[in-house]
Order: structure tokens, then sequence, then C-alpha cells
């Protein structure tokens, strides 16, 4: 990097913490905070949507998997996402909006008190966060990865510096200054990954053109859509994690879906998003299909491949636009996740666990959202210094196995708990879903594959947890069912259609200052 490129990366934070003091105005509440009143137009919350499931991992993970293996990187990650958003947008999006405009809530996790019980709310709500703690502190590696490869810094130099300029304009603007620098973040990585694009193909007529290209020996099987660990199981088991996942069981997506104004626009917003991960994944990922032809990674892994390709290829002041396209990623992820668990400790847990914090004031709130926001942020950067260790290994074994095969047992309790086939599965189904998930991770994980030559294959170690509380949440239900009237009471109220006005989903001011826990 030279002066031109610091420039640009100088300037891009300064204008991310500007468009956090300019939301600060728009934040009068803890819903405002949250949730954007109900106020995001579908094709923000569409754009904010999408941008918050990127993250750097996908320019170091996931490019050293397009490095090692081509296309099926995009056929078992940005595909099942696609998929799994558009199935979303008719099940999930209108739903979760629903629990915005109808029960007054400000976090996802908030009606689960009600539809099952406070112990079951309180478990997913404490595990989800401790999962999300791992999962930003992988994210802020990669980046911290990515910018040392750049300018020679240490990777806690790097977590300290994104973790910081994130911290400032999502701790003053909350979920309206998220969006919006999401907006602009869209756009820098539109520029960046389109001149990352042009670049590569320039530089493909010496290798056959376009088509000819793939007939390269060093692209040797790089067309095959499932091959290595990545195959038909491993596939089907993302899909349905990414069913659960990028519709609110990692929670920010669903502040995306309860801050619009009806269900119907939050459905129109799931569905932007869902086009968005069909299409733009495919510029970004060719270029690192193409890679094992212009560079030889430096790593196993080749998790340095994109960024060694970038340096080569794309002139300075140009380079900066593209490693602003890195931090864009990364820090919209990271933004709506501090918010959302935000949410989740100060309307879920802090209520729980202080008779103060029940009678929390507009600005008490406020003020202890602000506060969960830097906390959480803080544990995150002390996470990613752990990356790498013997504990949590490489950056992608994070994402992939802790948070794929985590995120079943904690996100099916909410995500059908929402819906109307499932209203017999009660508190002990989601609660013991929940715990022998997780005990079926730690199985898999260690005891099982410390003792099969080879360890257990990928796609078991994710698919395995999520079949296991599938199958007993929904047994379970049928053995004992538990829907009583009051349960079935708030599933009709988020199933039932009618409230497709703007001012039907505006929560009542009093109602959001006065119940932090619920309905």
């Amino acid at each position: 990097m030279n002066g031109l490129d610091w420039a640009v990366l100088i300037g891009y934070f300064g204008v991310m913490v500007a468009i956090g003091i300019w939301s600060h105005k728009r934040v009068d509440n803890v819903s405002d905070f949250f949730t954007a009143g109900g106020k995001m137009p579908w094709w923000l919350s569409g754009i904010s949507h999408h941008m918050s499931g990127y993250s750097a991992v996908m320019f170091t993970g996931y490019a050293g998997i397009a490095y090692t293996y081509g296309v099926t990187s995009f056929v078992t990650w940005s595909f099942p996402i696609a998929l799994g958003i558009a199935i979303g947008s008719k099940l999930f999006a209108p739903r979760i909006n629903r629990l915005r405009s109808r029960l007054h809530v400000a976090s996802p996790l908030e009606y689960l008190k009600n539809r099952y019980n406070l112990p079951t709310q309180q478990a997913l709500a404490w595990s989800g966060m401790l999962l999300k703690i791992v999962d930003v502190g992988a994210k802020w590696a990669a980046i911290a990865t990515l910018l040392s490869v750049f300018t020679g810094i240490s990777l806690n130099q790097g977590i300290l510096i994104t973790g910081g300029i994130t911290a400032i304009y999502c701790t003053i603007g909350g979920l309206w200054a998220d969006a919006l620098t999401e907006l602009g973040q869209f756009v820098i990585q539109l520029l960046a990954g389109i001149a990352m694009f042009v670049a590569v193909v320039a530089k493909l007529g010496d290798y056959g053109g376009f088509f000819g290209v793939w007939d390269e020996p060093a692209l040797q099987g790089h067309g095959k859509p499932l091959v290595g660990p990545y195959g038909t199981v491993f596939l089907l088991a993302f899909l349905f994690i990414k069913l659960f996942e990028y519709n609110g069981g990692m929670l920010n997506q669903a502040q995306r879906y309860m801050a619009t104004a009806t269900p119907y626009e939050a459905e129109r917003s799931a569905r932007l998003s869902a086009i968005l991960w069909l299409v733009w994944p495919l510029v970004l990922f060719f270029p690192m299909w193409m890679s094992p032809l212009l560079v030889e990674s430096q790593k196993p892994d080749g998790s340095d491949s994109y960024a060694l390709m970038t340096e080569q290829l794309i002139p300075h002041g140009l380079l900066g636009l593209v490693i602003v396209g890195f931090f864009s990623h990364t820090m919209a992820m990271c933004s709506s996740d501090a918010n959302a668990i935000a949410a989740v400790f100060t309307r879920d847990c802090a209520p729980v666990l202080s008779a103060r914090a029940r009678a929390w004031s507009q600005r008490s709130g406020l003020i202890a959202a602000r506060i969960a926001t830097v906390v959480f942020l803080g544990l995150s950067m002390a996470a990613a210094t752990q990356v790498n260790s013997p504990t949590f290994k490489d950056i992608i074994t994070v994402v992939i196995k802790w948070v794929a095969g985590l995120m079943g047992p904690m996100a099916i309790p909410m995500m059908l708990g929402l819906l109307r086939p499932f209203r017999r599965s009660g508190p002990t189904a989601a609660l013991t879903s929940w715990a022998c998930g997780l005990f079926a991770f730690w199985l898999v994980n260690y005891p099982i594959s410390w003792n099969i030559d080879g360890g257990v294959p990928l796609q078991y170690q994710v698919s395995v947890p999520l079949a296991v509380s599938l199958v007993l949440y929904i047994v379970i239900g049928y053995l004992k069912p538990e829907d009583t009237p009051e349960r079935l009471a708030i599933i009709e109220q988020i199933n039932s259609d009618g409230d497709g006005t703007a001012a039907a989903a505006v929560p009542p001011e009093s109602k959001d200052a006065s119940s932090p826990s619920g309905v």
C-alpha cells in the first residue's frame, strides 16, 4: 500500500463514523436502536440483510476453498444461502416482522418467554450470545489477517483498528447506522468486486480466454460442483442450516425483517437479499476460482490467495478501494451482530438478572443498549486473538464447524416455534432439542472423532447436531404436546394476516419503554 491507498482507507473509516453520527438523531428509544422503529424501506432492509451476511472470511477461508476446490465454494455456500432466504421470504420473514408489529418486541428472542417459558428463552439467549462472540471473533481475525498482508501490521493491531471503528458508528447510531453504512459498503464492494473481476478476466487471454481457461491443468477438477469434504450430505445440511441461520437464527438478519413497516415489505426485503446472494457472489468468486493460475499461495489452506492476487493485479488507489471492500463486508456483519446481541442482552437477559433493568426508562434502556454493544465488541475482539489457537484452529474451521454445527440446536426452537405445524412443541421439546443438539455436537466433534481414523467427516460434524435437534423437537412435540391456549394465541398473532399498514406496525412508545421483557 502507498499513500493513495491509505488515503482511501482512512477516508472510508471517516465516512463510516460520520454516518454513525448522522444516524444518532434518528435514535430516540430502544425500538429505534434495535429495529429502526419499523420505518426502514424494504429495499434498504434487503441490501442490509444481504451485506450483514458477508465478512472477510469470504476473502480468506472461502478464498482458500475456491483456490483448492473451485466452484464448490459457490455451490455449497452462496447457493444454499440464496435458496434458504428465498424459502424464508414466505416462511419466516412476515412472521418475524409480526413479532415487532403485534407483540411489540425489540429482540427476536423476546417472544420465546411466552411461546415457551423463561428458562427456554434464557438458554437460547445466553448460548446464542456466546456463539456469536466466537463467530464475530473469527470475522475480526479474518479482516486483520488481510490487513496484515497489505500493511504488515500485527494481527492484534488489525483487530483493534477495525473493531474500534465499528464500535464507534454502530454504538452511536444503532440499526439505522448499520443499515446506512451497509448501503455505502454495498456500493463500495460493487465497485471493488467489478474491478477485481475485470482485472482477472483481462489476464485470461494468456490461458485460453474466459471459457477455455477451465482446461488448464492448474484448474483440474475446479469445475465440479461437489468435491472433497463438500459433498451432497454437506450441501443438504448447509441448506437446512442456512435456512434457519439467514432467516433469523443468527438474530441480526431477523432484525432486518423486524425493521420494515409491514410483513409484506419484510417479504420483499428477503426476496431482494436472495437475488443478491444468487448473483453477486458469482462475480466475487470467479477471480478466486482463477487464482491457482495467477498466484501461488503461501499458506497450506490457500487463505492468502485472494490477497496475493489483489496485490499483483490491482493498481494503487484502486487497491485501496478493494481493501475497503474487504473491510465493508466484515464491518457490516460485525456491527449488525453487535446490535442484535445488545438487543438480546438488554431485552431478554438483563431484566431477568436485575429488577432495576425491568424499570429502565427510555434513556436508561438506550444507554444500556450502547454499553452492551461495546462490551460485546470487546469480547469478540478478545476471542479473535485466540483464532488459530489449538482450541479454535483456523478461521474457516470456526465458521464452518463451530458456527454451522451449533446453529441448528439454537435456531430450531426459535424458528420452528413461529410456525403453526409445530404448535404442539413446547418448552420440553425446545429445551431437550437444544441440549441434546449441543451434546451431539460435542460427541461427534470430540470423543467419536478422536476414535475414528482421520476424524469424523466435516459433513457429519455439521449435520448430526442439526438432525438430532430437529427430530427431537418434532417427536417430543407429538409425544408430549404443550399447546396451551396462551401459546396458541401467540402463534396465531404471528401467523394471521391483516396488519398490512405501516401505522399498525409501529409499536406504542409506552410499551417499548416500559416492557423490556416482551408481550
